[in-house]
Order: structure tokens, then sequence, then C-alpha cells
């Protein structure tokens, strides 16, 4: 427990929390995350240390997530797939999320392939990252660049451009192929629905759209009523699988991301 360095309860201590793991070598930019993320997502008891090795103290725990900081390392380095390895024996119930310096597209790939449900760049705006990490949460998954169902859609490449810009594409062709495929939402629920698809907060989406917040939670509200969703996340989930042609039972009490 020493490489462990804070755990919240609920209430009385009685009572612990799903734990949210952060698995950060350098201390200031563990205590950093750390401080955002108590802030951010107080329903989870957030847990903190420098290597995986410390994964054998919480294993009985209820984790729902480990985030695992590679720095600058390839996904396939030996000791990122061994850390891997360690996270999926410690806790085979939690999904894994990676923190990278990293932010081209085949990094993100290669952490799709190895079954990691989240790839954070360390490019990214704090709360698009939590954001991120509450898609995770739920069950969906995150990487803050082109989506291959878009591309395909658009009809254009993956591109290897980094940067914020590439992470948060705003394709007209790719949007106008999705109305097809939903012709149940107005063109801007499909605008304010691609911007929800990117985890991003209402504030982003607002400014992103040249729209105010409550018409942005207007269009929220409408597309999760015409999505059959009870959260915005939801809504999400259900609109890839429509893209996708996959139907799945989606559990509707699933915490939304945050409404910015």
């Amino acid at each position: 427990m020493d490489d462990i360095t804070h755990s919240t309860k609920r209430l009385n201590g009685s009572i612990h929390l799903p734990a949210l793991v952060i698995v950060e070598p350098l201390v200031l930019s563990r205590t950093c995350i750390v401080d955002i993320l108590r802030r951010e997502l107080a329903e989870f008891d957030i847990l903190d240390m420098a290597t995986v090795q410390g994964l054998d103290s919480v294993s009985s725990q209820d984790v729902r997530l480990v985030v695992l900081s590679i720095a600058d390392k390839p996904v396939d380095d030996p000791s990122v797939e061994n850390d891997l390895a360690v996270i999926a024996e410690c806790c085979p119930n939690a999904s894994i999320a990676i923190l990278s310096n990293r932010d081209d597209e085949s990094t993100a790939l290669a952490a799709l392939q190895r079954g990691v449900r989240g790839f954070l760049p360390t490019s990214l705006p704090i709360e698009v990252a939590v954001a991120g990490l509450r898609l995770v949460l739920v069950g969906g998954v995150y990487r803050p660049l082109p989506v291959v169902g878009w591309s395909k859609m658009a009809g254009i490449e993956s591109p290897d451009t980094r940067g914020l810009a590439s992470a948060y594409p705003t394709n007209a062709g790719a949007r106008a192929a999705a109305d097809k495929d939903i012709p149940d939402l107005t063109r801007r629920e499909q605008q304010v629905l691609a911007e929800l698809e990117l985890g991003l907060p209402n504030k982003l989406i607002a400014a992103r759209l040249g729209l105010s917040e409550n018409t942005v939670k207007m269009h929220i509200q409408h597309i999760m009523r015409k999505c059959a969703a009870h959260n915005r996340t939801e809504a999400v989930l259900r609109w890839r699988d429509r893209l996708s042609g996959h139907h799945r039972d989606i559990d509707t009490g699933a915490t939304s991301i945050s409404d910015g």
C-alpha cells in the first residue's frame, strides 16, 4: 500500500467507491492528474502509484479503469507490453487507458489492437481528456484521432498529421454521409452528435459550432430522445452501433459524460 498515496471513501468510510488507478512514475505529473480527477470524477476512488507493481495491493477493490502513462515509449515497447499484461492480470475487470506523449495514428492503433480502450495524448485539453475517460468508464472507446468509420464514409485516407487539428476533424462529407444513415436527425443535430462522439463538453461544442450552450443542450435532448438514449454517452454508443450496422443492449444506468 506504500505506493498508493490517496484513497477516497463514500460517506462514513464504510463503503468504498469504485476505483480509478493512475500509474505515472513522475511525482509532479501524477499529483497534478490526481488533483484534477478528484475534482472531476468524485464518484470514483482515485488511486495513484508509480509502477504497475503496486496493483497487487488493489486487486481486491472494484477497479474500473487503469490509466497507464507510457511517456515517449511506443506501445510495442517490451516494458509497455509487460505493464499491460500486469494490469490485465491484477485487474481483469478494469478497462485500460494509455497516456502518451505521442499523438500519431500508428501509436493509437497499436494501443487499440492490444485491447486498450482509451488513448490520451498529453496534447489534449484537460476537459477533453476527462470526457474521454468518462466515455471509457461507461464502456466506450476513446481516441482523439480520426475514427476509421468516419474516414471510410467520407472516402478519405486516415491522415497522419499531428496535433489538435487532426484530433478534432469537422469533415462536411463525413457528416453528410452520416445524415443518410440517420435520417431522423436534423443536420444540426448530426453536427452536435459528431462533437459528442469526440467526447467534447457543451462549452467546447457551443464554441466550435457557433451556438449558445443552451442551444447545444436543447439539441442534445432531442438527440437522446430520437436515439432512445437515457444520457449523452448512451446516445453516442447507439449512434455508433447504427452506423456500423450492429445493435447491442446498452446499460441505461451508465454514468453520462458531463454536460460541461
